[in-house]
């Protein structure tokens, strides 16, 4: 996993992406999905080129089912753009890095 993803639990969740003064970028994930592997190393490539400029997070929603329950995840992958705690964009299903850093770059 690069050094700049975070790896959120529903303990740290809301105080990670609410407290943050940049983007946030979460995806959840489960380790038994095919798409989700797919999107990792997209991910992964995305947590590298914001650096500090965004919070590129993950999210297991095997093992951190509340999160997923709050934010209403039916389908994984789902990534999820926050912006200020609030919900800028929301992709379902694999994704292309082309979208996701699309949106990134309008918020940072």
């Amino acid at each position: 996993m690069a050094d700049s993803l975070i790896e959120l639990t529903d303990a740290t969740f809301d105080e990670t992406v609410n407290s943050s003064d940049v983007p946030v970028l979460v995806d959840f994930w489960a380790p038994w999905c095919g798409p989700c592997k797919m999107l990792g190393p997209i991910i992964e490539e995305i947590a590298g080129e914001f650096g500090e400029k965004a919070k590129v997070c993950k999210v297991n929603t095997d093992d951190h089912r509340e999160s997923a329950v709050e934010y209403a995840i039916t389908s994984i992958p789902t990534v999820i753009l926050f912006n200020k705690g609030q919900v800028e964009k929301k992709w379902v299903g694999l994704t292309s890095k082309k979208d996701i850093v699309a949106e990134l770059e309008q918020l940072v």
